[in-house]
Formats: C-alpha cells, sequence, structure tokens
C-alpha cells in the first residue's frame, strides 16, 4: 500500500444510476452494473473506471463516502473497496459493513447539538406539500430526506429550508429528486478524518459531486469532482480541487482515474 486514503462519493460521482448512465451519441464506453435493487440492475460504471477502481483497491486504501444509508450501500459491489466505508453522511464509520462503536458516540453526542430529528422532520412534513413530495424518510434514525418532484417543486422553497436550518445547526441538499436535511455536525469529512488518523495515511485524495460533500473536498489534499451536480450548479469551487473535462457517467470513470492517476504520483510525497 502506498499510505494513501482515497476517500470517494458513490452516487453521480463513481457511479450512476440508469437513467444518469447514458451515454453520448458515438460512445464505445461498455457499462458494467455495480449494484441491483430489487433483481433489477440499478447503479453502472464503465468497464474503464471498474478497472481504475480495482487498481486503487491495489494500491491505496479506497473508502467509499456515501449519504447512503447502511442497507442501500450494501447493495452497492464497488471494485477495489476496501473493509473501511463511511454511510450516513459520516454518521457511520463501518469496518467489515458492521459501525464502530466509538464513533457512533461522537455522532450522537454532535447531533445532540442542534434541533431534534424528530423536531425537522415534523417541520419538513408540514411544509413539503404532497402534490410534489412522493416520499419523506428517516434514515438510520441519522438525518431525513424527501423524494420530490422537481419539475413541481417551488422555487422558493428549498432556500426557505435551507435557511430554516442553518438557524438550527441543521443542513439542506439537493441531490436529484432528494432534499436532504442533515445535522451539521454531521459530516464526512470528520469520518474520513478520523479513518485517516487510525490508518497514519500520509495523504488524503477525495472525490465528490454534492454540497454534502464540499467539506470532505476541501479537508482532502487532493480532490476532485465531475462537472456536474450540485457542487458545479452552486458553482462551488474551492483550492485543490480538479474538475474533470466529461460530465456524466464518462465523468465518473474520468474521476476514477484522476484518482488513479494521483495515487501513482504520490511516491515522491514526503511523509506527513
Amino acid at each position: 500500500m502506498s499510505g494513501v486514503l482515497v476517500a470517494s462519493d458513490l452516487d453521480r460521482t463513481l457511479v450512476y444510476s440508469r437513467a444518469a448512465s447514458m451515454l453520448p451519441p458515438g460512445s464505445t464506453a461498455v457499462l458494467r452494473c455495480v449494484e441491483t435493487y430489487l433483481d433489477e440492475p440499478a447503479s453502472f460504471m464503465t468497464e474503464t473506471a471498474v478497472e481504475a477502481v480495482e487498481a486503487l483497491g491495489r494500491e491505496a486504501v479506497l473508502v467509499p463516502v456515501t449519504t447512503r444509508t447502511r442497507a442501500q450501500l450494501a447493495r452497492v459491489r464497488l471494485p477495489g473497496a476496501s473493509r473501511w466505508a463511511v454511510a450516513a453522511n459520516g454518521g457511520h464509520l463501518l469496518v467489515d459493513g458492521e459501525p464502530d462503536a466509538g464513533w457512533a458516540r461522537r455522532v450522537a453526542e454532535g447531533a445532540a447539538q442542534g434541533e431534534s430529528l424528530a423536531q425537522v422532520h415534523a417541520h419538513l412534513a408540514a411544509v413539503l406539500d404532497p402534490a410534489w413530495t412522493s416520499a419523506l424518510r428517516v434514515a438510520d434514525d441519522l438525518f431525513c430526506y424527501a423524494v420530490v418532484r422537481p419539475d413541481l417543486l417551488p422555487s422558493d422553497v428549498v432556500p426557505a429550508l435551507v435557511a430554516w436550518a442553518a438557524a438550527r445547526g441543521w443542513r439542506v441538499s439537493v441531490q436529484g429528486r432528494k432534499v436532504y436535511a442533515v445535522p451539521a455536525t454531521l459530516t464526512k469529512s470528520a469520518a474520513v478524518r478520523e479513518l485517516a488518523d487510525r490508518l497514519g495515511s500520509r495523504l488524503v485524495l477525495a472525490a465528490g459531486d454534492s454540497l454534502l460533500d464540499a467539506d470532505l473536498l476541501e479537508a482532502a489534499d487532493r480532490a476532485v469532482k465531475p462537472p456536474h451536480g450540485e457542487l458545479t450548479a452552486s458553482g462551488w469551487e474551492a483550492p485543490g480541487v480538479t474538475t474533470t473535462a466529461r460530465a456524466g457517467v464518462l465523468g465518473g470513470e474520468d474521476v476514477a482515474l484522476w484518482l488513479l492517476a494521483q495515487v501513482r504520483a504520490t511516491t515522491a510525497v514526503p511523509a506527513r
């Protein structure tokens, strides 16, 4: 191993849903299914991306870092992934699929600093109109999210939710059809920092596409994002963060190749 920890978001960063994985006309890329749901293919990567993450798994510590719940993450078969993973936006630090008890206690202490999950859920239930909201769910007793119709979602709803949540120690993020409300203390970067300290990693690389990935990208030594998703739409940029040239599933391929190139270029990086 190179002593490098590669922390990557999954959805719309490395893996893509059936709708998001459509290849542009003339592309010769081949897709591979990496997730099934109800016995149907659900998420994909290109074969080139699969080969790159397999190499990442051999040459570095590849850690999926996702807002997915434990159950949702368990459906993904990410080639090259290590025994460690971060789920529920940093709420779970997983070792061989099981939550680390010490980390869970720290998460609970942090969540107690803001509005309660029950109160946030009640507010969302009150303001999200069933005309454009198909579901409101609680994720692993840590945060909540709504499934909405983006084409029918009024333009003033999300800004109002962002302001309401910020005043109560929570954050709001929109990712495709989902509107997330997450405690401000629940971050991907904190979980990755804990894991990097435990492993003695000398370099942390990161990848992501949403505002819930921003802290992860900022905290990494080097990071990459595709030219789509919430970060790009909001105009977000940060020093040391590269944007790939291609979007969509081919952007995911570029992310994987960029991460692998960075790992292979670290032999001259001095230890911390």
